[in-house]
């Protein structure tokens, strides 16, 4: 017998979804056509934040409860208007991911049972420069959304010094996310220097705070700066983006001067059409505004070179890379680096 469906219009392309009311988010009451109609009201924005990045899409065939498929390839069976770019990651290999340049090829996602979006920083035009900064507040056991806003004062403070404009949203987990667009003349590798700098500067003004320690044995009860959340072929899940949390919870845009409101809870597939549709994207001027790194990479080259801080580990499916410190737990090693252990207070110049 043939499995139930229905058909969407959106913008002018039918989409077919089979399984309409397969319940997806059972303690919320929300089906797979309630997610299809989610990202239709959302529209706009999460076109914004996902238009011509190639994108990892995170599925539960089985719904948000049920095991998660991290799927890299474009899912076969997708029709020829659903476009591609191709990427490649740290071992050599590439692949063609999803590239959004439509609303319908975001339901078609769902439609194929995706309810995360997690895009690449940079554009199908050019997929090896980043036109994205990502500053990830990371809440460590101990710590939660509380601390996060902590930090967040502080990033935000030092955006500003800096001359460059950061957008904030709550992850839909437990942290908080901030974008800053950039120009893309630089790599993935001058990016993620970029952004290790930043951290340690946030570090160094609220070390009671902060960490950027790689290894969680060294974090404490800390919010983590993760700055590799800028190496190549890390993904965090787009504003609009829903997680796969009970309720339903959305990675959701917010402005500097209600982030010390916000909560997690207040952004759902329930309740962010409704905000949607009477706030519009609060990131809507994201693309408008571009900043050089430069002052961070100066930065990087002063902890290098004047204060003797060395690189910090990366992921560990990537190969070791030129600079990088011993890449092995402090306590499983026989001796500690004394490089790289942390930035020591510096005056900001």
């Amino acid at each position: 017998m043939p499995s139930p469906f229905t058909e969407v219009d959106v913008a002018g392309r039918t989409v077919r979804i089979s399984n309409p009311d397969r319940l997806y988010f059972p303690a919320a009451g929300i089906t797979k056509l309630d997610l299809a109609h989610y990202y239709m009201a959302v529209g706009d924005g999460i076109l914004r934040a996902l238009r011509e990045r190639p994108c990892m899409l995170h599925r539960f065939p089985d719904g948000a409860e049920g095991e998660r498929i991290y799927q890299k390839r474009l899912p076969k069976g997708a029709p020829e208007w659903v476009e591609t770019a191709q990427v490649a990651f740290p071992s050599g290999r590439t692949a063609d991911e999803l590239c959004v340049t439509e609303l319908a090829s975001v339901v078609w996602a769902v439609q194929m049972s995706t309810v995360e979006f997690h895009p690449w920083p940079s554009r199908r035009a050019d997929t090896e420069h980043p036109d994205e900064l990502r500053i990830d507040l990371d809440p460590q056991p101990g710590t939660g959304l509380a601390e996060a806003k902590k930090v967040a004062v502080v990033v935000h403070e030092l955006l500003d010094e800096l001359g460059a404009l950061g957008w904030p949203k709550l992850s839909g987990k437990r942290g908080i996310h901030v974008y800053v667009r950039i120009e893309p003349g630089f790599g993935f590798r001058e990016v993620r220097k970029a952004a290790l700098a930043f951290a340690r500067e946030v570090e160094r003004r609220v070390p009671e705070l902060v960490t950027t320690a790689w290894w969680k044995e060294e974090r404490g009860e800390q919010i983590f700066l993760d700055y590799n959340q800028n190496a190549r072929d890390r993904t965090i899940a787009s504003a609009y983006s829903v997680r796969a949390s009970p309720s339903a919870q959305v990675s959701a845009p917010v402005t500097w001067q209600e982030l010390g409101e916000a909560e997690m809870g207040d952004f759902t597939v329930a309740s962010m059409p409704a905000r949607f549709a009477e706030l519009g994207d609060v990131h809507a001027g994201i693309d408008d505004h571009r900043w050089s790194i430069q002052p961070l990479l100066d930065w990087a080259e002063r902890d290098e070179h004047e204060l003797g801080i060395a690189d910090a580990p990366y992921p560990p499916q990537f190969p070791k890379q030129e600079g990088e410190p011993l890449r092995v737990q402090p306590s499983r090693a026989r001796t500690r680096p004394a490089a790289g252990t942390g930035p020591t207070p510096i005056e900001l110049e």
